[in-house]
């Protein structure tokens, strides 16, 4: 892999040289040891892992539409480990650990940027989930901690903090580790290093059906008649889990919303960590670029569409003024929604399934970007090993049929 050097940036730029493909167009092989179907940071990652970590290498990874085009281009690209229970905290957390390092790690400069992430609480109920989050992040080892409304105003000076605001901030659950990185870097850069160990990109290549054979998985069909021969497939889709998953005839307990965001013109940079409101249905970050970026909850039927609303806007709108009054004239730039694959307990389904050979890394909800390399690093060591790690063991398939569910609502950005 050639690498992104101060020296190489300067002598291309005085040569004019032009860089080489991040990562090649492959001739499409009969046959794969893995198909990994979704080109997003999971299945990108999983491929990268597999082939770092355990030098499997003949990996195929097939996406319907290009590198980064599904939902983890579409999200807002927060990163965090506060969660609510012991497993999702130690999950997300290793997590967070891998980005720091990723940019080291692939050559590529994700920016990741370690602003801060600050849950509001408005009345007392949600201060005392506060505390129940920070007590489970610090036994845990997470750094978070609960703070209150002086320390919020000092740390973010132009949230409005009056205690005759409509919905006063009473707190905060404060996580310092807690950040923003670049979604698209994220997914180029392990799409780079993927394909320098030898892995098999293939966009625009559609899976219409997995062939099951009484041994379990044999291959998958693609949309222009062809076959490609496998006996390991890992469904890292979103928005399509559960179309991909039936067609091996697996089911899964998942729902898919969509789910809005928008973003401002850019402005002078005044916002320092990531601010999240449940009560307002809200979270807003800023990007080096100045832009405001901002979400909400999921819409509150199950859909596919990926179109804005102006319901959502107008709502939006209302419940940032609510936090930041001073931002009334900034316009905004553009807004989009992604799918999310939402599962009764709101974590995810990673694992084997009843079909021998057939894996799944979905049933993400909003918080799937955010898990990216651990599931990939996860991911890769089960199916190369045949071995589940402990890390992901409590998120398997078979907890929803065993009633041992891994309660994470009580730990979403705003509520759903």
């Amino acid at each position: 892999m050639k690498g992104y050097s101060a020296w190489s940036l300067l002598r291309r730029g005085l040569t004019g040289g032009e860089w080489p493909r991040a990562w090649r167009r492959q001739a499409q092989r009969r046959s794969y040891d893995v198909v990994v179907i979704g080109a997003g940071v999971h299945g990108l990652a999983t491929a990268y892992y597999l082939a770092k970590n355990h030098g499997v290498t003949d990996v195929a990874v097939v996406d319907k539409a290009w590198v980064g085009g599904g939902a983890s281009g579409r999200n807002t690209a927060i990163v965090r480990s506060n969660y609510l229970t012991p497993e999702g905290v130690r999950f997300y957390d290793r997590s967070l650990e891998l980005y720091r390092h990723l940019a080291r790690e692939l050559d590529f400069n994700v920016m990741f940027a370690r602003r801060g992430h600050m849950t509001l609480a408005h009345d007392d109920g949600a201060l005392r989930t506060m505390q129940w989050r920070a007590q489970v992040n610090q036994l845990e080892g997470v750094d978070s901690k609960v703070i209150g409304p002086r320390d919020v105003a000092a740390i973010e000076p132009y949230l409005d903090c009056s205690p005759r605001r409509r919905y006063p901030i009473l707190g905060a659950l404060y996580h310092p580790p807690g950040g923003i990185i670049r979604h698209d870097a994220v997914n180029w850069g392990y799409a780079r290093a993927a394909d320098a160990l030898g892995v098999h990109i293939h966009q625009e290549t559609e899976v219409v059906g997995i062939d099951v054979g009484s041994d379990g998985v044999t291959g998958v069909r693609l949309a222009d008649g062809s076959t490609i021969a496998t006996e390991r497939v890992v469904n890292c889709t979103a928005g399509w889990a559960t179309t991909i998953a039936d067609m091996a005839g697996v089911r899964l307990p998942i729902v898919t919303h969509p789910l809005q965001a928008a973003v401002t013109e850019p402005v002078k940079p005044f916002l320092h960590s990531v601010v999240v409101s449940g009560t307002l249905h809200v979270y807003v970050s800023q990007t080096d670029r100045g832009e405001l970026v901002f979400g909400a909850s999921v819409d509150p039927f199950a859909a596919y569409s990926m179109r804005g609303t102006l319901e959502f806007t107008e709502e939006l709108a209302s419940h940032v003024l609510e936090l930041i009054p001073s931002i009334a004239m900034v316009r905004l730039l553009r807004q989009w929604a992604g799918l999310c694959d939402m599962t009764p307990d709101y974590s995810p389904v990673m694992g084997e399934t009843p079909v021998r050979g057939f894996y799944v890394d979905v049933g993400w909800g909003t918080y799937g970007f955010k898990a990216g390399p651990v599931s990939g690093e996860q991911m890769a060591a089960l199916v190369a090993t045949g071995r589940t790690p402990e890390l992901i063991a409590p998120f398997a398939l078979s907890r929803f049929a065993e009633g041992r569910l891994v309660g994470e609502k009580g730990a979403a950005a705003v509520g759903h």
